[in-house]
């Protein structure tokens, strides 16, 4: 493959999405240093946008089967770092608490440790469902609580905070359901 051709297969539609996400890392940590109801919107504005660049750049990927070793890399990388910032970022605001953010780190740390053992010892796990469900949940929570405040009647602190714990939930499920799996592969080979 020439260079061209090399270069325009890394500068596809899914990794820019993936760069835009993580572009949108210090717009949105900068909006939380601001305090307030509109610095607060816009937070969770450029969070909605990042989390919605996630479900775009794997259905781009997958449905144009223009997967790259650069997108494997770095979409779960820029996940990480995007949630995980904000929720660190949340934690002096007192919108999160701080145990649940160690927790939720924790998991991915972990799942990260499994999934590179298990790569390289040629075995693929294949990521649940619980996951996806995780993965949804988390977003809802962190756009609420990045929104904080009540528009519309709804206290979007309290929605977020379920979403949350709905969510919390969901990371030790499938962090176990991924541990087991793993485990049950990783010993039968």
């Amino acid at each position: 493959m020439d260079s061209k051709s090399q270069k325009k297969r890394v500068l596809n539609l899914p990794n820019i999405l993936t760069f835009a996400r993580l572009i949108c890392i210090p717009v949105i940590l900068i909006c939380l240093a601001f305090k307030g109801r509109q610095a607060s919107f816009h937070a969770a504005l450029f969070f909605g946008i990042a989390a919605f660049t996630d479900f775009l750049d794997g259905f781009f990927a997958r449905r144009y089967d223009d997967i790259t070793v650069l997108g494997k890399l770095m979409d779960p990388l820029a996940d990480k770092m995007l949630v995980s910032s904000i929720m660190i970022m949340l934690i002096p605001l007192d919108r999160i608490a701080v145990w649940i953010v160690i927790v939720i780190i924790a998991r991915e740390l972990a799942m990260t440790g499994l999934r590179g053992i298990a790569v390289s010892e040629g075995i693929v796990i294949q990521a649940s469902g619980l996951g996806k469900y995780k993965t949804i949940f988390q977003s809802v929570a962190l756009v609420s609580l990045c929104l904080h405040y009540t528009y519309w009647g709804i206290n979007f602190q309290i929605v977020g905070t379920i979403f949350l714990w709905v969510a919390l939930i969901l990371t030790l499920w499938s962090g176990w359901d991924y541990f087991r799996r793993f485990s049950r592969v990783f010993y039968e080979t």
